[in-house]
């Protein structure tokens, strides 16, 4: 059965819930998936894997006297789904009661799941055999480049998925979305002088997709300027972070404004809301209601509506990102960023600056341009960060020569409010993502 044909999974999970809360359940909350997958990954012109493969299954949560829950199935005949709700139920009584343990109230309005733009139809109307063309062909034509050594393989996946939620407080929504994603990986060099990166691009709409030579370029582009790399000095400088590395430094401000974190005070931001923790450069927002892009969704796990959130506004805190438990241990309203145990971002990006990631080299006299960081290093009490980093050094506005080897070292508070530039390269192929930025000063530890 094709997964956009309506399965009455919403009629089901009405009867699930009466049934529910007959046998005494006081709020019970019912989600059907419908998913289809494929994930093809090919290597030197072989495929090494393949999967197609489609799953369901139901989610169940279950709350009686303030006591909570959960369970999965994917038998989803009615008896056996019947009898899951009563085990549950029955170890609902087993856990401990919580006071701000339930279902988030019923919203005042829905969001209009057409507008999201989360399904395309060419996504699911494409043959394996072309799935599988794809990947091939960007690999061939990345192997043309004769620095590469070796490849560590092409992928070309895409997801389909039909989502269904119905709770005990009256809410009832279902969605679909797509997802596809081409990636490359190389590796150049040779010897003992090995260096690798990958470049990938992921869209909802197969139109939006990079192309194969694009995809290519940037893969060989990203893994030989990085050859023969040299060690450098301890120092102070300025660090540019391209986009990909904004994206991880912004996965660490979200783990540091997440509600969860905050009420388990497991983050420097817990007492700072309203608070200057960064400069006028810096206004950071997540936004489940950005047309097509990859975080976006009309509700969130618990039937809260996705919304557009001001997390920082020209570096005062603003909000922290909270599901229901979240908010009501704070005493905040759900930002509509809930997963089903705990807060997850959905479009989170920082603004896009004036400057081109070229104008923001050219103005750096010296400096590291950070490309990679590698091991743990982050603490999110302190906000300290130390890891592991490749980059290319950068001489007078120009890349000198590639780096290797290093340590960058700082702390987020003071990164907040010492990026200097940002670029106007934002670009969504994540749903955490940001432009290019250049940090005023950091240590960057060498020899």
């Amino acid at each position: 059965m094709k997964i956009e044909e309506n399965n009455n999974f919403r009629q089901l999970a009405e009867r699930l819930i009466d049934y529910g809360r007959a046998q005494g359940a006081d709020e019970i909350e019912i989600t059907f998936y419908d998913g289809r997958e494929f994930d093809v990954e090919v290597r030197f012109g072989r495929i090494e894997n393949l999967v197609e493969a489609s799953s369901r299954y139901c989610f169940i949560r279950i709350f009686k006297d303030r006591r909570a829950a959960s369970a999965s199935s994917s038998d989803l005949n009615l008896p056996a789904l019947r009898t899951l709700i009563r085990k549950t139920i029955k170890r609902a009584s087993l856990s401990q009661p919580d006071e701000f343990a339930g279902l988030p109230a019923s919203a005042p309005f829905k969001i209009a799941v057409d507008s999201l733009k989360l399904y395309d139809p060419e996504v699911t109307r494409m043959s394996s055999r072309e799935k599988i063309k794809l990947a091939l062909e960007t690999e061939r034509i990345a192997l043309q480049d004769k620095r590469i050594s070796n490849s560590f393989g092409a992928s070309f996946v895409t997801n389909e998925l039909k989502t269904v939620l119905v709770n005990s407080r009256g809410f009832s929504g279902e969605y679909l979305q797509t997802y596809c994603n081409l990636s490359l990986g190389l590796q150049a060099g040779q010897g003992d002088r090995l260096v690798e990166d990958y470049w990938f691009s992921s869209k909802r709409h197969l139109r939006e997709l990079d192309s194969p030579e694009e995809v290519a370029r940037k893969a060989v582009e990203r893994t030989v300027r990085q050859l023969n790399p040299k060690k450098i000095k301890t120092s102070k400088v300025p660090v540019i972070f391209e986009p990909t590395m904004t994206s991880w430094l912004l996965a660490f401000l979200f783990t540091c404004v997440s509600g969860t974190a905050v009420y388990q005070q497991t983050t420097f931001l817990a007492s700072r809301l309203g608070e200057k923790i960064g400069n006028d450069n810096i206004s950071v927002i997540d936004d489940g209601l950005l047309p097509g892009k990859l975080g976006s969704r009309p509700f969130d796990s618990e039937g809260v509506p996705t919304q557009r959130t001001v997390v920082l506004e020209k570096g005062i805190l603003k909000n922290f990102l909270c599901n229901t438990y979240a908010a009501r241990k704070l005493n905040l309203p759900p930002t509509g960023n809930g997963n089903g145990h705990g807060v997850v971002p959905n479009n989170f990006y920082l603004e896009a600056g004036q400057f081109t990631p070229e104008q923001i080299i050219k103005s750096t006299r010296e400096g590291f341009l950070l490309t990679r960081v590698i091991g743990h290093g982050l603490n999110p009490v302190t906000g300290d960060i130390s890891r592991g980093a490749s980059g290319l050094w950068i001489k007078d506005g120009e890349i000198a020569f590639p780096v290797s080897e290093v340590t960058i070292a700082g702390n987020l508070g003071r990164i907040l409010q010492e990026v200097d530039l940002v670029g106007n390269d934002l670009q969504f192929e994540n749903s955490i993502c940001g432009p290019t930025i250049r940090v005023a000063e950091m240590t960057v530890a060498g020899i």
